[in-house]
């Protein structure tokens, strides 16, 4: 079975020896450069993630004479399993794909990787969306260095980690205006997850517009319920008659979440009962 194949299919689909078989592929330097990259994206899913599959995406990542996509793409791979272990911890082992030592590894290599300036711009922006998925003290500085760049990519990155990374309440806002389509999507993102009160005429205006993408508009249903969940069903309401079924699941799933949201006083309805 062929690696465009396994792509097709749902990971519980593949077969047992798909870990091995992509980690053989990684190593092996002589494999087509595609098939290569795709290898490593399929390598971060939970279905495979392990602490060898970690440790070959490692060795790629922090390899100088490896493709730039290459290394970047082994980065963003190990965001998953990261954020996973640092959410869950390691009280039951066999909970976390990867082991504490393993995932204490990555998040070191991971910060000595972004701060070594030789490393291609492209490669430390992967490093650092990666790593906030797992966030440390030093992520706050190396965001907000990034945003005020100047760099147009680097503000991009900065904007998609702050999804991650609390302190934004002033660039979020800010970022919702800028005229980059990738970075006014992750600013809506940011500001649904952190709940920033200032975006809220942006962002409620996001879900009644006509010309808005659906990718964005998505984006904006989620965070109009986190923002301001008590005025969730009358903004969202009148979606339920949409004909696209994605925008229809998406506010069911907004107004649930809405419900389910802390009161004016922060406690839940069970607490105060």
């Amino acid at each position: 079975m062929d690696l465009k194949t396994l792509q097709e299919l749902q990971p519980w689909e593949w077969p047992k020896d798909t870990g091995k078989r992509l980690a053989g592929i990684l190593r092996d330097r002589g494999v087509d450069g595609g098939e290569r990259l795709l290898a490593a994206e399929l390598a971060g899913d939970f279905t495979v993630i392990d602490d060898t599959l970690v440790g070959t995406l490692l060795s790629i990542m922090q390899n100088a004479d490896e493709p730039e996509s290459l290394r970047g793409q082994a980065a963003i791979s190990l965001g998953p399993a990261l954020e996973y272990a640092d959410t869950t911890g390691f009280e039951d082992a066999d909970d976390v794909p990867i082991s504490e030592r393993t995932f204490r590894e990555a998040r070191e290599s991971l910060r000595t990787l972004f701060r070594d300036a030789s490393v291609p711009k492209n490669v430390r922006r992967r490093i650092l969306e990666a790593s906030v998925r797992a966030p440390e003290d030093w992520h706050r500085d190396a965001i907000g260095t990034a945003y005020a760049s100047g760099d147009a990519d680097w503000k991009l990155t900065a904007v998609f980690c702050m999804r991650f990374v609390s302190g934004f309440e002033r660039e979020i806002p800010a970022a919702l205006e800028s005229q980059n389509p990738d970075v006014h999507y992750e600013a809506v993102c940011a500001a649904g997850v952190w709940s920033v009160e200032a975006a809220w005429p942006h962002v409620a205006s996001l879900v009644t517009a006509e010309d808005v993408d659906k990718p964005l508009r998505l984006a904006a249903i989620d965070a109009v319920a986190s923002i301001r969940p008590e005025e969730a069903a009358e903004i969202l309401g009148e979606l339920l008659d949409s004909s696209d079924e994605d925008i229809v699941e998406a506010v069911h799933e907004a107004l649930a979440m809405a419900e389910g949201a802390p009161d004016d006083d922060g406690e839940d309805d069970e607490r105060q009962g």
